[in-house]
């Protein structure tokens, strides 16, 4: 069955299809959870309701544009909705401070450790390092998305990759000294 006849038939509450729907993207998106979340169980639930959603408004789809970009972004606001909701996503409003580079040996650092070292962040450094490197959101997008300033937004990416950086400095002279 084609993806257009798929979401149609989700549409009409059809649960084979929506099982489809959700083996096609549910590795992917869970992936895409994990970024925004504290751990493996909190991307769960927010896949899960991120799914709810989906199908909740998938009748709002018009096929105009990705069906696959369509449902991240449902899946990132469910995340970022989530934080509102549970008053965990305390941003800082801060100064701008003057951006981090961070260069990573890519053959010395696992994407794995590297997203465990971004599961890490504080949550309002996290969401805004995950919009802005990940997703490639503007200062401009996420400070209307989290309600903050684009001066906060910058300022909040800033510290976190200073954060990552003190982390990937800690490991390469651990693994340094380790050799």
């Amino acid at each position: 069955m084609k993806l257009k006849q798929l979401i149609k038939k989700c549409a009409q509450k059809d649960r084979k299809a929506q099982a489809q729907i959700y083996q096609l993207y549910a590795a992917k998106l869970f992936s895409l959870c994990l970024k925004y979340s504290k751990n493996k169980q909190e991307a769960e639930d927010n896949l899960q309701n991120g799914f709810m959603t989906i199908f909740k408004k998938i009748d709002q789809f018009k096929f105009k544009g990705s069906f696959e970009g369509w449902i991240k972004r449902i899946i990132v606001n469910t995340a970022l909705q989530t934080y509102r909701t549970k008053g965990m996503l305390s941003l800082v409003h801060e100064e701008y401070i003057e951006d981090e580079t961070v260069l990573v040996d890519e053959e010395a650092i696992s994407l794995d450790y590297l997203l465990a070292l971004i599961q890490e962040l504080p949550d309002r450094y996290r969401m805004v390092f995950n919009l802005y490197v990940l997703d490639g959101y503007s200062h401009k997008e996420i400070a209307k998305m989290l309600t903050i300033s684009e001066g906060t937004s910058k300022s909040n990416l800033s510290r976190a990759r200073s954060i990552l950086k003190r982390k990937i400095e800690a490991n390469d002279a651990h693994s340094f000294l380790a050799k």
